[in-house]
């Protein structure tokens, strides 16, 4: 235990002995990058970082690439310079950008030891690309020996003009106009050539503000970039001796002469005791040429030089747009952009185009002129089959033109019922004001002739059926033989199976003919139809043609119908449809009918009312039959009956595959199918019908999945 003891309290001295780490040393170089450089940096940043090097040194930054949003003030994007949270600089834009603050290829030097650089940037950047940011290096470098006051001995400034700093030393340097002595430090008036290349600086002529000891001649040249123009301002101490007349001071002996392209070759002549002030040149290019000879006085002359940029005309307006920014004046490398108003387009020489901006160039001319703002169109609305469409508001499929779709009524009513309108909008499209509705359909009305039978009584029959009473009868011919069917859809035609089986085989297409629209049965074959497919009901097996279960098939058509008044589908039953006793339901077809008493077939569509009679009723009667004969049918519950006990009334041969209808709310629907029965009419027999309404949901997955 007391060794465990001695442990602890050794490893309590070392810790209580320890001292701290001792602070780093500033470092003497480093770099500096904006987030995710070199890759365009993100939106709604704040950024900083405080850069320090040894007591004794300043800090150089140099600036390798940047590129910040360019903006007037750098008001949007920026990088500000601080020295003891006093802002030095605050730079934006690109080494070429006329907006901005641009720190060009100099280094920056801190007063001091220490910098902090803060980024920001804003939500938004209007240009087509993204900014990258910045890359900087610093490094410590020595105390400047040319800023430290001068020599307390009397010997006067390091350098009498200009000192040039450098590692552990200094250079001396002279002013235009004069040349560094033996002495390496003062100097002495000597005027030769100069070119300023630089957006601003100072002039003054050799010895100002005292007059030189001897003549010169010399030439300065102010030469800055194309788009930029300079102005001079002369301070207000300036002598140039002239000669006095009645037309004011003239320069004999000595002067400064100006010239710039602006001035149409006409060089301007400066002499006198007042200053000329500020001069204009509209030029980007100035000559000044100073010549005084051995005589007289000269003081000389001083100014400041600035340049501008070119400045454009306002661009104007576009109709039907606006046009951004939008400023008191435009300069060189502005650029503008033209947006139109929702619903219009840019258009230029008669062509569409996607986007338009225009810069304003070193001439103070725009590189190309505004665009137009046409409206949209939506060009023609879609046709609709078997309807049409109205305009009801706009002009030439326009921008908010309203139009409607009809369908072809009664024949056909729009989906849902209703009525529905279309407006052209901004992506030139028309857009429906349907919540549901988006593509405009006409369905077939079914089950609604234009013409009804209007007498009725409780039983009759064997009448000529009037003209589009019956407009969704068929009549077939299969190898020759008559059959009978009725429209469903705009290409599909039911009948029973049996008139287009032979033999246990579909029959092949073009034994198949199919007529329809007429109620004469000469004027109807002139325009026979052709099958494109047949679907007989899987589970129809009669080949002794003793059972009849499941007889009903489907017809394909090559051509999609147009209905009118005399071609029209009948409907199929609703879910759960009824086939309630005592009914009357209508049977037609171009069947056998009798004439003089004498069986014939019929060249007239026929019809009949009969009445649904009582599924065990019917039963019955077959049973009875049987009595008679072997070879009848069973009553299944895929079939109902239909007729009269006394008979006399019912379908017949070539009426297979004829329709049964029974009404609802006006509309005729599909109830059954002419499918057999025991002998035409005779007393004690009804007709056999196939109950279509089971046969629903395999009738319309054939329709739909062909």
């Amino acid at each position: 235990m007391r060794w465990a003891s001695c442990i602890i309290w050794f490893l309590y001295v070392s810790l209580c002995e320890c001292s701290p780490l001792p602070e780093p040393e500033p470092q003497m170089y480093g770099e500096v990058q904006s987030p995710l450089y070199p890759q365009p940096y993100p939106p709604n940043l704040q950024e900083q970082w405080d850069l320090a090097v040894p007591e004794g040194y300043q800090i150089r930054l140099t600036f390798t690439h940047l590129d910040i949003e360019a903006s007037a003030n750098c008001y949007y994007d920026s990088l500000t310079v601080f020295y003891k949270e006093k802002a030095l600089w605050k730079f934006c834009g690109s080494e070429n950008s006329a907006d901005g603050h641009h720190p060009g290829n100099q280094p920056i030097l801190s007063p001091g030891n220490s910098l902090t650089l803060i980024f920001q940037s804003d939500s938004n950047n209007p240009e087509a690309h993204q900014n990258l940011g910045f890359s900087a290096q610093y490094q410590a470098i020595d105390i400047d020996e040319c800023s430290a006051p001068e020599p307390g001995d009397g010997s006067g400034p390091l350098c009498s003009q200009i000192c040039l700093n450098t590692l552990g030393s200094y250079l001396c340097s002279c002013h235009h106009g004069y040349e560094l002595r033996s002495d390496q430090r003062t100097c002495v008036l000597s005027c030769g050539g100069g070119i300023f290349d630089e957006p601003e600086g100072h002039l003054f002529s050799p010895g100002y503000p005292n007059h030189p000891p001897h003549a010169v001649s010399c030439q300065y040249v102010i030469s800055v970039q194309e788009g930029f123009t300079i102005t001079l301002n002369f301070t207000d101490n300036f002598h140039i001796e002239s000669m006095d007349s009645p037309e004011g001071p003239q320069c004999l002996h000595h002067w400064l002469e100006v010239m710039a392209s602006d001035f149409n070759e006409q060089p301007i002549k400066l002499c006198g005791r007042t200053s000329p002030g500020v001069i204009v040149t509209n030029s980007n290019m100035v000559k000044l040429e100073y010549h005084t000879d051995d005589e007289g006085q000269s003081n000389g002359w001083s100014l400041d030089y600035s340049t501008h940029r070119v400045k454009c005309p306002l661009p104007g307006s576009v109709a039907k747009g606006r046009v951004t920014p939008s400023l008191s004046e435009y300069l060189f490398r502005d650029y503008i952009y033209v947006r139109c108003d929702q619903g219009y387009k840019l258009m230029m020489n008669g062509r569409e185009i996607e986007s338009f901006s225009t810069i304003c160039q070193s001439n103070g001319k725009w590189h190309r002129p505004l665009p137009e703002c046409r409206i949209i169109d939506c060009g023609e609305p879609d046709p609709l089959l078997n309807g049409g469409v109205a305009f009801l508001s706009g002009f030439q499929n326009q921008y908010l033109s309203v139009i409607q779709y009809r369908c072809n009524e009664p024949f056909y009513s729009l989906l849902g019922d209703a009525n529905v309108n279309f407006t052209c909008d901004a992506d030139r499209k028309w857009r429906s004001t349907h919540e549901v509705i988006d593509s405009p359909l006409c369905l077939p009305v079914c089950g609604q002739p234009t013409n009804h039978i209007n007498v009725y009584q409780r039983i009759f029959g064997g009448q000529d059926a009037p003209d589009n009473t019956i407009p969704w009868q068929v009549l077939l011919s299969v190898s020759g033989k008559r059959a009978g069917g009725m429209v469903i859809g705009d290409r599909w035609v039911m009948t029973a199976a049996h008139n287009i089986v032979d033999k246990g085989a579909v029959v092949s297409n073009d034994t198949l003919q199919i007529f329809m629209g007429l109620n004469e049965v000469t004027a109807l074959k002139k325009s026979p139809l052709f099958a494109a497919s047949i679907h007989v009901h899987p589970e129809y097996n009669n080949p002794s043609y003793v059972d009849y279960n499941n007889d009903i098939a489907l017809i394909k058509l090559e051509d999609t119908l147009t209905f009118n008044s005399s071609v029209m589908p009948v409907c199929l039953p609703e879910p759960g449809a009824t086939y309630d006793t005592g009914v009357m339901g209508l049977v037609s077809g171009f069947g056998l009918t009798i004439e003089n008493n004498r069986q014939i077939l019929t060249n007239q569509l026929k019809y009949v009312y009969l009445p649904v009679v009582d599924q065990q009723t019917c039963r019955d009667s077959i049973t009875s039959a049987r009595r008679r004969s072997n070879n009848i049918p069973d009553l299944t519950t895929n079939m109902f009956c239909a007729g009269l006990p006394e008979g006399g009334k019912d379908s017949c041969q070539g009426d297979s595959g004829s329709p049964f209808t029974l009404t609802k709310d006006g509309r005729h629907w599909a109830a059954g199918i002419v499918s057999w029965g025991v002998d035409c009419g005779r007393k004690g027999t009804y007709g056999v019908y196939t109950r279509v309404a089971n046969y629903l949901n395999w009738i319309q997955k054939t329709m739909q999945e062909n």
